[in-house]
């Protein structure tokens, strides 16, 4: 339910007639398209405005009434830059964190192939359970 909540609360900001506070020529920008679903389980939504901006979004309830229960959501959003590029970013959320990607996001910085085999020998060879000790 908290979960519905911040959705709706999300859709408000993002609704919120915000041309007062706007000092470019995207304040006449217009909605031309704008969709949305919600259900108790899952929702989607998706909107267009007339100076390029698009986004779409839905999610689904996971693990219901466990205690890991979450919304799942994959989404994408785009803009045009001042720079006349458009901006593109696909994104899924879920028990994992944010996970973005676009062309324009920095990488993340290589592993060193030390620390990956370190890593891989940790993996295959566990350390015992000591049973002196109490977990």
């Amino acid at each position: 339910m908290k979960s519905f909540v911040a959705f709706f609360a999300l859709v408000a900001i993002a609704a919120a007639d915000v041309s007062h506070v706007v000092r470019s020529g995207d304040a006449a920008a217009e909605i031309v398209q704008q969709d949305a679903d919600v259900f108790p389980d899952q929702f989607k939504y998706l909107y267009e405005t007339s100076n390029g901006i698009k986004g779409q979004e839905s999610g689904v309830l996971k693990n219901v009434g466990r205690e890991d229960e979450g919304i799942e959501v994959q989404g994408a959003n785009s803009y045009v830059g001042d720079d006349g590029q458009v901006y593109s970013v696909q994104y899924v959320a879920n028990e994992l964190g944010y996970q973005p990607q676009g062309a324009h996001l920095p990488t993340p910085v290589p592993v060193p192939e030390y620390i990956v085999r370190a890593l891989e020998y940790i993996a295959a060879h566990p350390p015992k359970a000591d049973p002196t000790i109490k977990y």
